[in-house]
């Protein structure tokens, strides 16, 4: 009898989707990572800064890719920090596994456990965390603290079931779930207080010819733990309880206009011991994706954290 094996089935974006994006010169490197099914996926990232200069780890979130950071890689990579930023699985110009149930956390996690560690081996990481950036990267802090110098928390948290989730993002995780098709860039611009222009959101755009490919986008917001018994959230309860006792430092930049992860902040604050003693910035005028709003205000933030 002949075992059946599913695999795992994958769109990847063109090249020239990419062509000509407003202020994002980089150059895409890409690795083969483990699918968790027995195939491989193709996952990218940009670079920037010394080779030989301590990496700055910026992960993005739902639903953009590496692009969300084309403001600040010039600021910390002129500082003379290495920065890093991928492109989830899913995102950007990484592969796009086609089925919803392709994606969970734990794959996330591992995915860019994988990059990080296998094939960059990334050592004395800052991370940068941003929405999912932060749910993903906030576990890999926790489960390999010894990789980790520096946390750099931003509109995110790491939720366990346990807390209630903002109204607004309940209509959100209902919008993008079950929109007949989804614009990107419109869902971005919403997160933002500053209006892009039509070239800026069509960079959004760019890794999404078509709703086939959006399966990852639309799979996020449905892993994110909203109850106790959620596969995710015994594993993220654990990450928090070790955090709040790593003496890793961690600066705390939230937004002022963040109805989704702003309460987070104080938590941040008050319960990571890393965080104490830090002077945490309030980045005004942004609101949920702080990177597009105020990207070079915040990179000022953590090339100074980075001096102390």
């Amino acid at each position: 009898m002949t075992a059946y094996v599913r695999m795992m089935q994958t769109l990847r974006t063109a090249d020239e989707r990419f062509d000509d994006l407003p202020d994002f010169p980089y150059a895409p490197r890409y690795c083969e990572l483990p699918d968790g099914e027995g195939g491989t996926l193709r996952v990218a990232w940009v670079q920037d800064g010394p080779d030989r200069a301590d990496p700055v780890l910026m992960l993005h979130g739902e639903p953009s890719w590496s692009y969300l950071y084309r403001k600040m890689i010039p600021v910390l990579a002129g500082a003379g920090h290495r920065v890093i930023c991928p492109d989830l699985v899913g995102f950007g110009r990484s592969d796009k596994p086609t089925r919803r149930e392709d994606h969970t956390y734990a794959r996330h996690v591992e995915w860019m456990r994988a990059l990080a560690f296998d094939v960059l081996d990334l050592r004395n990481v800052t991370l940068v965390g941003q929405d999912w950036g932060g749910l993903i990267g906030l576990r890999l802090a926790a489960e390999h603290p010894e990789r980790f110098a520096r946390l750099v928390v931003a509109n995110t948290g790491l939720p366990n079931g346990e807390q209630p989730m903002a109204e607004i993002w309940w209509r959100f995780r209902e919008a993008i779930q079950t929109a007949p098709k989804l614009d990107i860039g419109w869902f971005v611009q919403g997160g933002c207080r500053r209006q892009m222009s039509d070239a800026v959101r069509a960079g959004y755009d760019a890794p999404f010819p078509g709703d086939d490919y959006c399966a990852g986008p639309r799979a996020m917001p449905g892993l994110v733990p909203t109850s106790p018994d959620d596969p995710a959230a015994a594993a993220n309860k654990t990450a928090w309880t070790k955090l709040c006792v790593s003496p890793t430092p961690m600066l705390v930049a939230f937004s002022d206009s963040d109805p989704i992860t702003g309460p987070m902040a104080e938590i941040f604050k008050r319960e990571m011991r890393g965080a104490q003693g830090v002077e945490h910035p309030v980045v005004r005028g942004a609101g949920h994706f702080l990177q597009e709003d105020a990207g070079e205000e915040l990179a000022d933030y953590i090339v100074k954290f980075l001096r102390r």
